[in-house]
């Protein structure tokens, strides 16, 4: 089998190639990124080793010579989370949206028999009621990452009749270790203060749900998806993925962090407005669908792997938000030295 990650060199990227690398031994792997984060490793290897070739370019230049004898195609690229897609607006809906619907053209075109969307469980919003949210119910997707995910959504299902087999995984919350860390993330970055400063300030009133999902669980998803039976969810499939256990509020997940990390206080900035993206999610669909793929990973379990993770690079870092590891400061870094255009393309200045 022969598997095209676009988006490989991320948060995400590397933890499913590995993944893929063991679970099928003989596949051939091959991985399309810009390298935006390429250089924002937390491991002191090069996660790449695992792939069979490494392509460099920029998602919404594809070409069709790329997809030639290709069988399964997983598109992970992405402007990564709300606040880039606040200052990064137009690029969000270009590499999230247009340049996913286009490369799953491509796809098609050339016969790839499935296509894999990374896609969020953020479009739900604001859930008004504590009611978890099936893939029926409607959506508010409040913010450009999360519109653009939707957009991608609806311009796929056009592709239904293609005689490609696609599957929108509209992921939880992602947390865990990885070989590219991100820190922008709500547990990640829990762990993080308490790593770092003994301390978790908790910015909202901490009242909000988030359904969270460990990359490794993310990545046996994907490995279910890549060869996913038709008759298991039809030739276009859009379904949650996560585990109902992981519903949480945002208080309950810092709670957590200092209930394994000894001498960590929480500090909850109870007088907050709530922050409007709340939203608990039901799994069922994806229980019934994929009983073997299932997240296997634990709250404690995360929460400890992470701790070790930042051991082991010796990361001691109070004011890690100004980092590298916070990815809108990559990219904000490479703007300011010449190397990367407003608008997300590498510049004639770039080695």
């Amino acid at each position: 089998m022969r598997i095209l990650v676009i988006g490989n060199m991320g948060y995400v990227g590397p933890v499913l190639c590995e993944h893929l690398r063991r679970t099928r031994p003989d596949a051939t792997l091959i991985g399309y990124d810009s390298g935006l984060f390429g250089h924002c490793l937390t491991t002191d290897h090069f996660p790449e080793r695992v792939l069979d070739t490494q392509h460099f370019g920029d998602a919404r230049n594809l070409s069709a010579a790329l997809f030639e004898n290709i069988d399964a195609v997983v598109y992970l690229a992405a402007v990564s989370n709300d606040p880039m897609g606040r200052d990064f607006a137009k690029p969000t809906g270009e590499i999230n949206h247009e340049a996913a619907v286009h490369c799953a053209g491509l796809a098609a075109e050339a016969g790839v028999s499935h296509f894999v969307f990374a896609s969020s469980c953020s479009v739900y919003g604001y859930a008004e009621d504590a009611r978890a949210r099936a893939e029926g119910d409607p959506i508010d997707p409040l913010t450009a990452y999360a519109r653009s995910k939707i957009a991608a959504e609806h311009g796929l299902a056009a592709l239904a009749d293609s005689g490609m087999t696609i599957s929108c995984l509209r992921f939880a919350t992602a947390c865990g270790m990885s070989p590219r860390l991100r820190l922008d993330l709500v547990l990640n970055d829990f762990v993080a203060g308490a790593v770092a400063s003994g301390q978790i300030t908790v910015l909202s009133d901490g009242t909000p749900w988030r359904p969270l999902i460990h990359v490794r669980d993310m990545a046996r998803a994907i490995d279910w998806a890549v060869d996913r039976p038709t008759e298991a969810g039809g030739a276009s499939l859009v379904v949650n993925v996560g585990s109902d256990s992981w519903n949480l509020q945002v208080a309950d997940l810092a709670h957590a962090v200092a209930g394994v990390i000894d001498g960590t206080t929480v500090s909850i900035a109870t007088d907050a407005p709530p922050d409007k993206r709340s939203y608990r999610v039901d799994f069922s669909l994806f229980q019934s669908l994929a009983p073997d793929h299932q997240p296997l990973e634990t709250l404690d379990s995360t929460i400890q792997g992470l701790r070790e993770g930042l051991a082991a690079i010796g990361f001691n870092d109070p004011a890690f938000r100004e980092s590298l590891l916070m990815r809108l400061r990559a990219l904000r870094a490479l703007i300011d030295a010449g190397r990367l255009s407003p608008d997300l393309r590498w510049t004639d200045h770039a080695d």
